[in-house]
């Protein structure tokens, strides 16, 4: 798994490759909490490149969104069912928005 930090005007993006699974979930909710120790008003996690999100990976988005709580909106761009799926079958979609592309999630 690999993570890289972009500031996009007032939103921090987050891109992610690779597999987020038990082994690399911790790496992953580290760059999440890091991304978020600045509040921004908005933190965009983009999956595009993300090849297996396993159940650590989810686990790891809601430690991000409670940390985010009022102050900064998360935001999830998961285009293909590798990603798009776990999230819709634990109802995470419901907490957390998803979106098909980095723009999308940039300009709602």
């Amino acid at each position: 798994m690999h993570v890289t930090t972009e500031t996009q005007g007032a939103a921090v993006v987050l891109v992610v490759s690779g597999d987020i699974d038990m082994v690399t979930a911790p790496e992953f909710e580290k760059a999440l909490l890091a991304a978020l120790r600045d509040r921004p008003e908005v933190l965009v996690v983009d999956l595009s490149a993300v090849e297996f999100l396993g159940s650590a990976g989810l686990t790891a988005l809601v430690t991000a969104r409670q940390e985010a709580g009022s102050d900064t909106t998360l935001r999830v761009v998961a285009e293909s069912s590798t990603t798009a799926r776990p999230l819709q079958l634990t109802g995470l979609d419901q907490e957390i928005p998803l979106y098909r592309t980095r723009e999308e999630a940039l300009t709602s």
